[in-house]
């Protein structure tokens, strides 16, 4: 039911989610305090913009993965037993509405630290709570005509907007504004990501292809996609100018 497929859903947003965006904030929060504590403006711009950086290059190919690749990833983890394949067709829809916010959710990880480092506890719980109240209304707003799809649409929302005050907030206080070539980056991503998307989308088998095969035989089908997906990635970037390895920890 839809309790399940919401479920389900969120253990696949959770996984990038903890995986990168958690990891990327936890380490850069140490040198956000050091370089306010000790005064260095430039540093603790540098940092920010290292951390939205390592964000953009992880999660935007980890947002549309989720989306373009929502179905087989359910059937390879989920489908057996009661989990059938229209379960597998409900979940990813949610799935999809999800994933749309999951770059939100991973910079949420990254600004916050910026107020955190400055002792300043009050303003993320305060956009939080903004965003939780209008999560609220979303859920009112999307739950009518979309089910429990819109659920998962109004979370995502919320989401962008908690990080569009989180940015709001450090930007108006002159603490941090994202750099040109943060912004050049972005871009950048943007393109390679568009490329992986088209390519995924070119080599997608069909669902009754996914279904004529057994567990193992998907898992390998979804592995090469995987494998495609994040090399037509890399190769677009490279294309672009950016060296992923040469982003050494700026921290």
């Amino acid at each position: 039911g839809s309790i399940s497929w919401l479920y389900y859903s969120d253990r696949l947003l959770e996984f990038p989610l903890g995986l990168f965006g958690i990891a990327i904030g936890t380490v850069i929060l140490p040198a956000l305090s050091r370089n306010h504590v000790n005064a260095e403006g430039d540093g603790f711009g540098k940092t920010m913009d290292w951390g939205i950086k390592a964000i953009l290059l992880l999660g935007l190919p980890a947002m549309m993965g989720l989306i373009v690749l929502a179905q087989p990833m359910l059937m390879v983890l989920f489908m057996r037993g009661a989990f059938s394949i229209q379960d597998v067709e409900m979940a990813s829809y949610s799935l999809m509405a999800y994933g749309s916010g999951l770059l939100s959710f991973m910079l949420i990880k990254v600004l916050a630290p910026g107020y955190y480092s400055r002792q300043d506890t009050k303003t993320p719980v305060r956009y939080g709570i903004i965003a939780m109240i209008t999560n609220m209304g979303f859920n009112l707003i999307f739950a009518i005509p979309f089910g429990y799809v819109g659920l998962a649409i109004a979370t995502s929302l919320s989401a962008l907007l908690n990080a569009t005050l989180l940015y709001r907030g450090l930007h108006k206080a002159g603490v941090y504004r994202i750099s040109k070539p943060t912004v050049v980056f972005f871009l950048k991503a943007v393109v390679s990501t568009a490329l992986m998307v088209v390519v995924l989308y070119y080599f997608l088998p069909t669902q009754s292809q996914w279904l004529e095969w057994q567990l193992v035989g998907r898992a390998k089908a979804l592995i090469g996609l995987i494998a495609v997906g994040a090399m037509t990635y890399l190769l677009g970037l490279l294309a672009l100018g950016i060296r992923p390895w040469s982003m050494k920890r700026g921290v």
